[in-house]
Order: structure tokens, then C-alpha cells, then sequence
């Protein structure tokens, strides 16, 4: 079994960076800015989802995902901190093949990867951009062999079990991230768990 690995919300918590992230790109283009708690909802899906969400016409969504991602790329990326037991789970895991697929921008994920030392945990990591669902990305993990129908999927928010679903896999939702219980279970994934080490449950015999 395969487990992958969402990343904002599963494996850390980004919340500070990316909401800072969002305000400077809301006021370089003369948005109003918005409270931690109100971006704390949009942490998940993808970027042109979450200005659609705070009310940004379309055709200038992508100015505002070009200056979300200057700050990001710069600073954002670092504002981000590793959930408590995260890395001493992964190193009991380490029978099983495990991968990273996130919404977020492939370079932007190695690069969180590489700052928590956590990359030799993984043998992949799959990024997204606009237009590409997380549904999309694990059917193409599951066309170039990358992923079986076996693996499961971990995730905080609806979108990864849907995800799940949609490409007939596992999943998993967990409870420590930015999805409540209530999102996770209309969702209905497999199994959900509450904290990091109820993954060993998942570990190779």
C-alpha cells in the first residue's frame, strides 16, 4: 500500500505564510484584506479557487496568484511549521511507500519537503497548479505506475477524499488540519483518524 500524503493541513500547518501571502497579493491589487480566521477556511484547494471564494472576478485572478506566489516563493514558504509527531511517524512508516500530492505548485512542495527534512521519507511528489485538480493528479500518478489502486490518500479537507473517490482509491481524513469532522464525514472517506500516530495503523506487517 502506497500512503500519499497531503501536504498543507496534513503534514504542516503553512496557515501564517499562506495568509500573509493572500492579504499581499489582495492589497497589491487593491482588495480589501481579510482576518487569519476567514483564509483559514480557503487552506486546501487551489490558489484561483480561494480568490474566486474572497470575490475576485475571474479575469484577474491570475495577477493575484502571480503576486501570491512572489511573496510565497520568497518568504511564505518558510512561515510554516511541522505538526507535532509528523516526522517520528513517517520514520515508523518507513516499510511502506509513501509520496507526497498537494495543490500546491510542485517546486514550492520540495521546497517545504527539504526545509522540514523530510524528503528521503518520500518517492515522489506530486504538485498542482491552476486548472489541475488533486483528482487529475492522482489519476496521473495512477497511469504512469507511480500509484496502484491500493494506495491511499490522506488528507484534512474534502477535496482529498473526493479526490479519493473519484480515481476509486483509499483515503484517509484527518482531524488535526482545516477540515472539520463534519466536512470529513459527508465526505466519507475510509477511515478517519484523529491523531498522527493512528497512521501506524496503516504500516507494513
Amino acid at each position: 500500500m502506497t500512503l500519499v500524503f497531503d501536504l498543507d493541513g496534513t503534514l504542516s500547518d503553512p496557515l501564517e505564510g499562506v495568509a500573509r501571502c493572500y492579504n499581499y497579493a489582495l492589497a497589491a491589487h487593491g482588495f480589501a484584506t481579510r482576518s487569519e480566521i476567514e483564509l483559514a477556511g480557503l487552506m486546501g484547494p487551489p490558489l484561483d479557487q480561494g480568490f474566486l471564494a474572497l470575490g475576485v472576478p475571474a479575469d484577474r485572478i491570475a495577477a493575484l496568484v502571480a503576486s501570491f506566489r512572489e511573496r510565497y516563493g520568497e518568504l511564505g514558504y518558510t512561515e510554516n511549521r511541522l505538526y507535532d509527531d509528523i516526522a517520528d511517524v513517517l520514520a515508523k512508516l518507513h516499510g511502506n511507500p509513501t509520496g507526497v500530492c498537494t495543490s500546491k505548485r510542485r517546486d514550492f512542495a520540495i521546497r517545504i519537503v527539504d526545509m522540514f527534512s523530510l524528503s528521503h521519507h518520500f518517492s515522489f511528489v506530486s504538485g498542482g497548479d491552476i486548472g489541475i485538480s488533486k483528482a487529475q493528479q492522482l489519476r496521473s500518478l495512477l497511469d504512469d505506475g507511480t500509484i496502484d489502486h491500493t494506495a491511499l490518500m490522506i488528507g484534512d479537507r474534502a477535496v482529498d477524499i473526493h479526490a479519493a473517490r473519484a480515481n476509486e482509491l483509499l483515503s484517509c481524513g484527518v482531524l488535526w488540519g482545516f477540515g472539520s469532522r463534519d466536512e470529513l464525514v459527508d465526505a466519507r472517506p475510509t477511515y478517519l483518524i484523529a491523531k498522527p500516530d493512528e497512521l501506524l495503523r496503516f504500516a507494513a506487517r
